[in-house]
């Protein structure tokens, strides 16, 4: 039972891997995965928890054991999977209410070298605020505003997917690897910012110093289409989508002010500020007849929210959960330190890793391999382990480098995150096109990084 677990663990993963050959969504392969690897658990109970700890299960109460943990890890990642409904219907809000076009309205160049810088930072500091996603998706759409062609618009798309991974990578709520890290209490919001914007920043550097010479001229600006908007007015007053913009951006970077003055879960602040908005935007909407306040409601827009993602990571989140309870973390983890040996190798190696491998799964089980060492335990430790399991306090080497290799490693293949896929979709990029073009520009952003936050311990 133990082995047959990894076994439909790792099919479930190669379903997840090539969800487009296989035509089959990864939530629901996730999902299936999260069932039968829970089930497979239970069902063999008397079997796996007493290799875990010999004679400390009662074989009749090991079922028990399996549902206790079950319950345990779901209260864990129900935390995260209300934070992410929160974050999400919040930035569809700003959306619908097309917020966002104050931002894109004043990028007036049309030199490919600085038009790449604008684009560069304007999306490495509105996924930290936002998300690396829905960053994505909004710059994409940007960009279709500002450059004619795709062929043409593909090397800044590759651009905005690098800038959204390493500006989610510094920011608590700008990547569901990094919010999983400070939702479980790993990272705080004033230590990931503080000791990783630097090196994200590098990550992003690297990549635009490069093209800047190579790049030259003007990118062709799209036709303008003026009778479009004659015939399609805008739904929102400049006050109602400014005013939901400001809301919601509020409501985003208010969460860590809310967790550390409160110390409440995450999603408690996501969820006052989604409530906050929702007031706002029906008192703002009141008057208007049904059919126009309909897609500017909360209402409205919970139906445009990718739940499909959210059900995925549950999926995933619940099978890894599967795993650690099972035990096979512990021996994932015992092999990773006895062969690599070092916390900088093995997070350099996750980051690597999850250019194949989605890196939400990558680090769940990270997570769940190395556990959270508290001051108490870290005073119980034999000298000889002190330097070792010191890396694993809140704020340790560990999570935040994990945090950062996590986040930008992703972006050396186009399917290594979720703002590459998103991109791919969007832009129909070929994987062969993003290996030649881009691949080789995000591993030496990802390695400068690396070596920044390195050499910033180093001179601690």
């Amino acid at each position: 039972m133990y082995a047959l677990m990894a076994v439909v663990f790792v099919i479930g993963y190669l379903c997840i891997a090539f969800e487009h050959p296989l035509k089959i969504d990864k939530a629901a392969a996730a999902i299936l995965t999260a069932v039968l690897t829970w089930t497979i658990l239970v069902l063999g109970a008397d079997q796996i928890l007493p290799l875990l700890q010999p004679g400390s299960h009662d074989p009749a109460d090991s079922s028990a054991v399996v549902v206790e943990a079950l319950r345990h890890h779901l209260g864990e990642v129900s935390e995260i999977l209300f934070f992410l409904l929160g974050a999400m219907t919040i930035v569809e809000l700003i959306d619908s209410h097309e917020g966002f076009k104050a931002i894109t309205d004043r990028i007036q160049t049309r030199k490919r070298v600085h038009l790449l810088w604008i684009i560069g930072f304007l999306t490495f500091f509105l996924s930290a605020a936002l998300d690396n996603l829905t960053t994505t998706i909004v710059m994409v759409s940007l960009l279709r505003k500002l450059i004619r062609g795709r062929p043409e618009r593909w090397l800044f798309v590759g651009v905005v997917v690098i800038a959204a991974n390493s500006g989610g990578a510094w920011s608590p709520i700008g990547d569901v690897t990094t919010t999983m890290l400070w939702i479980g209490n790993q990272i705080t919001a004033s230590g990931v910012i503080v000791n990783l914007f630097l090196p994200s920043l590098v990550c992003l550097l690297v990549p635009l110093i490069i093209l800047s010479f190579t790049l030259r001229g003007e990118a062709p600006r799209p036709r303008p289409r003026a009778h479009l908007a004659e015939k399609h007015p805008p739904s929102t007053s400049v006050f109602e989508r400014n005013l939901v913009l400001g809301l919601g951006l509020a409501a985003l970077l208010f969460v860590p002010v809310f967790k550390t003055v409160t110390h409440l879960p995450p999603y408690m602040g996501i969820l006052f500020g989604l409530g906050v908005l929702w007031v706002a935007t029906e008192i703002i909407h009141r008057n208007k007849n049904a059919e126009d306040k309909h897609p500017l409601s909360v209402v409205g827009v919970l139906r445009k929210v990718d739940t499909p993602s959210v059900l995925f990571f549950l999926g995933i989140l619940l099978a890894v959960s599967s795993l650690a309870t099972a035990g096979h973390l512990t021996q994932v983890a015992t092999a990773l330190r006895e062969s690599l040996g070092h916390i900088y190798a093995i997070n350099y190696a996750i980051g690597l890793l999850s250019a194949v491998v989605d890196n939400v799964p990558l680090v769940a089980g990270a997570m769940k391999m190395y556990p959270l060492v508290s001051e108490k335990m870290l005073a119980a430790t034999a000298a000889e382990e002190l330097g070792w399991m010191s890396q694993f306090v809140i704020d340790g080497n560990f999570w935040e480098m994990l945090a950062y290799c996590a986040g930008t490693g992703g972006s050396t293949l186009i399917i290594g995150s979720a703002a590459g896929v998103a991109a791919m979709g969007m832009e129909k990029i070929s994987f062969t096109w993003y290996i030649k073009r881009v691949s080789v520009l995000a591993f030496l952003g990802y390695t400068a990084g690396a070596a920044t936050y390195i050499g910033m311990l180093a001179l601690r």
